[in-house]
């Protein structure tokens, strides 16, 4: 029996093995990791990369991508945490081979990562399917919110930015001319050099963001009213066509009534001039109505004001709905106010495709509130990915079929965010789109004399129908569980509800890049990225 306790001596010359491969258990899932990684064409990350010349040399891009996906794997973006973690966590040291890269390198690595991310995503699919992962015969679209670098309080109205932008303005040159006449013209006395290509050092100033803010506010609101003028244009022209037109757009509605007022005002003056000449100036029985007078003249003039009314109504309306009006950030104008489960956040809307078997085979990072108008570009990635993960497959064993079916991608589920005519009838695979809440679709198929049986076009009529049957029912089950599982994993396991980067270009290769790290540690999870099956990949 032991009578004291194991020395603890802080003084030996080495507290580790001397041979790094021995820091942790053989098949530790960073030693699969580095592999991985080594089996994959990173030559993008090099392409941006300088060697020779003076200086130090620098850092390997492979480690330093080792570096963040081991990161993002374990719900750590901050580039000051990994340069203590590549100092004193043992994965990290291993990932590192004894460098120990400051967070200045860590931090310009990833920003400067944007186009390299997209041949990473397919690269891990790629491995992901010579492992024999990539079950396509069923796949899941669903969106997410996800948060920006941006706070909710960074938001501003376009008075309060133009007021901002002529505060800067003004800032500016007060600055300007009492460095003038301090340094004289054109200097400020702290000059850097120049750069290689001759430009000088220019940061992204907050007047910059505020003038971007501006610039966007103005183009969403000439893209409305081109809206609102297409949409009066063909009110105009089936009028003229003596069609029903229906109700007049929202926005158009007091100018289109005007206009049919001074029409039919023209057209009684004329109508008037017309019998006054047939009557050359002689009296008949009966009295014309004047212009004034004439009913269809009263009634078009009652138009007009109902249409007044009704367009002060609307936009009291919207502004007691949308306060302030339309917003942009300051921090980071191309995010959003994006609704979510408890209120809204300031972020984006992540687009996923996911497989039966958990790999998200597409993503794109929108700017867009809704979900509706991103189903057809997201099926056409998804079949691209497809089609490059059969490339990669082994062939199947005898006896046994492929996976992802001698067509690929089978099927399509979707929520009901994804519903409309057009999703249900794109060129694509079969698809089950929703056309309510699940709780909705399963009480349809019990009680056919639901209310809203009659409501959309042939589409989702169809897609109701086919929704009511017990099949129908049974297939759209799986979508909960394929399309939100990864969202859960990212978000909760891996720590991702908020972007670190800035700018819808640098949040969309960070969030592509984060769906690469969940494709790669689910073929870890899964027991596909094994040892034996990476030492068969690399023979």
């Amino acid at each position: 029996m032991a009578k004291g306790y194991r020395p603890v001596d802080r003084d030996q010359v080495f507290l580790l093995p001397p041979d790094m491969r021995e820091w942790l258990p053989a098949g530790h899932a960073v030693y699969l990791v580095v592999e991985a990684l080594g089996l994959m064409d990173t030559g993008v990350f090099h392409a941006g990369r300088r060697t020779g010349g003076a200086g130090a040399a620098g850092y390997d891009p492979d480690m330093l991508l080792g570096v963040l996906v081991w990161a993002y794997a374990h719900k750590e973006t901050s580039s000051r945490r990994l340069e203590e973690l590549c100092r004193t966590d043992v994965a990290f040291r291993v990932i590192c081979a004894g460098n120990l890269p400051d967070h200045s390198t860590i931090a310009r690595f990833r920003k400067d990562f944007g186009e390299a991310v997209p041949g990473f995503f397919a690269e891990v699919l790629i491995l992901c399917g010579r492992l024999g992962m990539g079950r396509l015969g069923v796949v899941a679209l669903d969106g997410t919110k996800v948060a920006a670098s941006a706070s909710k309080a960074a938001n501003r109205t376009e008075e309060r930015l133009r007021e901002l932008a002529g505060q800067a303005v003004a800032a500016h040159a007060a600055a300007d001319a009492a460095e003038d006449e301090l340094f004289g013209a054109g200097r400020r006395g702290d000059e850097l050099p120049p750069d290689e290509d001759g430009a000088g050092w220019s940061p992204r100033r907050r007047g910059e963001r505020i003038r971007e803010a501006l610039a966007q506010l103005e183009a969403e609101r000439a893209a409305e009213q081109a809206g609102r003028d297409a949409k009066a244009e063909e009110f105009r022209a089936r009028q003229r066509a003596g069609r029903r037109t229906g109700p007049a757009p929202a926005g158009s509605a007091v100018a289109l009534a005007e206009e049919n007022l001074a029409r039919v005002t023209a057209a009684r003056q004329a109508q008037l001039a017309q019998l006054a000449e047939q009557r050359g100036g002689r009296p008949r029985g009966g009295r014309l109505a004047g212009v004034e007078d004439y009913c269809r003249v009263r009634e078009a003039a009652a138009q007009v004001e109902r249409a007044r009314e009704r367009e002060a109504q609307r936009q009291a309306a919207a502004e007691q709905a949308a306060g302030p009006g339309p917003v942009r950030n300051v921090t980071d104008p191309d995010s959003r106010l994006m609704p979510a489960r408890n209120g809204f956040i300031q972020g984006y809307n992540a687009q996923n495709v996911v497989s039966e078997d958990g790999l998200v085979i597409a993503t794109a990072l929108t700017d867009d509130t809704t979900d509706m108008a991103w189903f057809a570009p997201m099926i056409e990635q998804a079949q691209q990915a497809a089609a490059l993960i059969g490339a990669h497959q082994p062939p199947a064993a005898p006896g046994q079929e492929q996976d992802s079916g001698p067509g690929g991608i089978e099927l399509v589920l979707a929520d009901a965010g994804y519903c409309s005519e057009e999703n249900l009838t794109c060129p694509g695979p079969d698809r089950l789109i929703a056309v309510g809440k699940r709780r909705d679709l399963e009480k349809a198929a019990r009680d056919s004399g639901s209310p809203e049986q009659d409501r959309g076009g042939p589409a989702v009529q169809a897609m109701r129908e086919r929704l009511r049957t017990e099949d129908g029912i049974a297939a759209y089950r799986r979508r909960g569980h394929i399309a939100e599982t990864p969202h859960g994993h990212i978000k909760h396991n891996m720590g991702l509800r908020q972007l670190t980067m800035r700018g819808k270009d640098k949040a969309a290769a960070e969030w592509a890049f984060t769906c690469a790290v969940h494709n790669l540690f689910k073929a870890l999870t899964a027991g596909h990225l094994t040892p034996q099956a990476l030492a068969g990949l690399a023979g």
